[in-house]
């Protein structure tokens, strides 16, 4: 297998079997069980995928637990909620098995409106705003599809178990030098609600978190 993708995973059963049989070749999927009460689990390891059971819950929390389990040199990030089309992946995958990029992340172009409320937009932008300001690189979507090699991840020493993590990924990438770029990928409407978005409290949170990350 070349890449490993990492799925971080709270009841996802009705989205997991379309991303799991959409799998390009050369690409396992890993998916990590932050807690599912709906069979998601089961259903992964029916569909193939590597299944790694991550007890403390949060977004960065079953991501680096998902990094730690990989085998393969590159890995990429995907929600699994089929808002993203595994099929797509090698657009953030190849230039970083090319060795071209360090970094790839997609950035998101939705194909329908309710695919992202305009509020989200509005919020994603403003954050990618203050990602150039902090860092200099040139992204404009904090896109949850991204791709880079697992050892210079590791090498990172990432520590936000939440919702920070992919925006402490870019921080420290950048601080470390790191070729980043961005590349689109199709955003499409998601099954079910945002376990980070869909709520006031979790909207709140991932702000919060996300603050402290640029703080620092």
């Amino acid at each position: 297998m070349s890449v490993d993708l990492i799925l971080p995973c709270l009841n996802e059963a009705a989205a997991l079997p379309w991303i799991l049989e959409r799998l390009p070749v050369g690409v396992r999927a890993v998916v990590v069980d932050n807690g599912s009460t709906d069979g998601s689990p089961e259903i992964a390891a029916r569909f193939g995928a590597s299944v790694v059971r991550c007890e403390v819950r949060g977004y960065g929390a079953a991501c680096h637990a998902g990094l730690e389990a990989a085998e393969a040199e590159v890995v990429a990030f995907m929600d699994a909620d089929a808002s993203l089309d595994p099929l797509q992946l090698d657009r953030v995958t190849a230039p970083v098995l090319a060795g071209a990029v360090d970094l790839m992340v997609g950035r998101r172009r939705a194909l329908t409106r309710r695919s992202w409320p305009w509020h989200l937009r509005l919020a994603n932008a403003e954050l990618s705003r203050r990602i150039r300001r902090r860092t200099g690189v040139a992204l404009h979507d904090l896109g949850p599809m991204r791709a880079a090699r697992r050892s210079a991840l590791l090498g990172l020493d990432l520590r936000d178990r939440r919702s920070g993590y992919p925006l402490e990924t870019v921080v420290r990438a950048a601080e470390a030098g790191w070729r980043i770029a961005e590349v689109d990928v199709d955003y499409l409407p998601r099954s079910g609600r945002s376990k980070v978005t869909g709520t006031p409290l979790g909207a709140a949170r991932a702000v919060l978190d996300m603050s402290k990350v640029l703080a620092g």
